[in-house]
């Protein structure tokens, strides 16, 4: 097996004070920042945790000031003399799902979160502020970083092990996504490098991705755990992996998520990357994407790939589930209030929406044909005849996990389905913007 290492870190390069734009404002490095969401019956409470700084920025270098979809939240650089937005990037978090949780409101919790910055040339504020499900703010914390500040400690002089599964162009220029293997011992690194290149071809085989490959990098992190495997409260099974993932976030049994976000990104110093993919050895089903977050995936079950697939679609392009429950109703979603994600709405304000992509004299709303049984079963019989079908781009209500209310693009997508074989128009052009948006020049 061979490894590419990036080259040691001797030091910052000296940043020069007189170009335009991102040079005008920033190094050729990055500024991370941990930090703790906090909350519950006391209210909301963020904490920085501490600062860190590594050589190399590989996020985007045009549009600084502007984001792509709202998110659930916010980081923004300013300038404190003059005011001005340097940089902004969204996100969303597993603490601001955990607020609106039964949990939530009998106690107290603190969330691990870190987020990448370019590394300002002179004083500047961070501001991280988060938003509920009614896109009001919720929390909000501001901090002066001050380049002179001996604790912001200089990272990335010695990377793990790593090796590239796809190489589309310059880290300055492309995507960076790094696979971090969780609940792999030391001996099992070849088996993790193998089913990280098979998720990330898979992930690269649909559209808008296999059009943009060139766009994109994907490095394989080979971070050790104690054991194999991954934690399973369900079955009494915990597990010590180096990010402590574990299934029933939140007490639903799918859900798998890490709580360890900080050393997530600990140990990606030294290495390029923007999104984190952490890939657990497992048989399980299951899985989870965050927006600009992380997502986790499961290795060897046998919807791994489709479930991969559709999580990156959350924690990349910024989607919202397609699928709905008739058996409980969920309140991610006020129906008086448009989500921020393209591919759902309340019908609150379509015309922000999917409107311009209908297909010509179709109903709003529109009407759908509920085959019965059970979903997965449903789509799975239905696979090969959705497959064939002419795509309708109309107005179906049930998404966002409300039945009623809450309308997708079309009856069956990725996004709604583990069966359905890409990405409807709607999802495909959400995800279009989002890449050229951290690549256009």
């Amino acid at each position: 097996m061979r490894l590419m290492m990036t080259a040691a870190l001797s030091a910052f390069v000296a940043c020069g004070m007189n170009a335009a734009d991102f040079n005008e404002n920033f190094c050729d490095s990055t500024l991370r920042i941990d930090y703790i969401f906090g909350g519950g019956p006391d209210g909301i409470k963020l904490m920085m945790e501490s600062q860190s700084k590594q050589s190399g920025w590989a996020g985007r270098r045009t549009r600084l000031n502007e984001v792509p979809v709202a998110g659930n939240g916010t980081i923004i650089v300013t300038d404190p003399q003059t005011g001005d937005t340097l940089y902004r990037n969204p996100f969303s978090s597993l603490f601001q799902e955990w607020i609106y949780t039964p949990e939530a409101k009998e106690k107290n919790m603190g969330f691990e979160n870190s987020f990448l910055v370019p590394l300002p040339k002179r004083e500047a504020d961070i501001t991280v502020s988060l938003r509920g499900n009614r896109h009001e703010e919720i929390g909000r914390i501001v901090h002066r970083y001050r380049p002179d500040d001996e604790l912001v400690a200089l990272r990335g002089m010695n990377p793990i092990a790593h090796t590239y599964l796809h190489k589309g162009g310059d880290p300055k220029d492309a995507i960076d996504i790094a696979f971090l293997a969780e609940g792999y011992r030391a001996e099992e690194m070849d088996t993790f490098i193998k089913k990280a290149k098979i998720i990330a071809d898979e992930i690269l085989s649909y559209e808008p991705f296999a059009s943009n490959k060139e766009k994109f990098n994907v490095v394989a992190v080979m971070t050790p755990s104690n054991e194999s495997g991954v934690s399973v409260p369900l079955k009494q099974q915990w597990k010590d992996t180096a990010f402590e993932s574990h299934f029933s976030t939140f007490y639903s049994s799918r859900y798998l998520t890490t709580p360890r976000v900080w050393k997530l990104h600990r140990s990606l110093e030294g290495i390029p990357y923007e999104h984190v993919l952490v890939l657990v050895n497992t048989p399980e089903y299951g899985g989870g994407g965050i927006h600009n977050c992380y997502q986790i995936a499961t290795s060897d079950h046998k919807l791994t790939l489709p479930v991969a697939v559709h999580e990156f679609g959350h924690s990349f392009g910024g989607l919202a589930d397609e699928y709905f429950y008739t058996e409980e109703e969920d309140d991610t979603y006020p129906l008086d209030i448009e989500p921020w994600q393209e591919n759902i709405t309340t019908l609150v304000d379509f015309d922000t929406k999917w409107k311009d992509l209908l297909t010509p004299g179709v109903e709003i709303p529109t009407p759908w044909v509920d085959k019965g049984g059970k979903r997965e079963d449903r789509m799975k019989n239905a696979e090969e005849e959705d497959r064939n079908k002419e795509v309708v781009v109309g107005v179906f209500e049930g998404g966002g996990y409300k039945s009623k209310g809450v309308y997708r693009p079309v009856e069956t997508c990725r996004m709604r389905d583990n069966h359905n074989p890409t990405f409807c128009p709607v999802c495909e052009r959400a995800i279009s913007r989002v890449i050229e948006f951290y690549t256009g020049k």
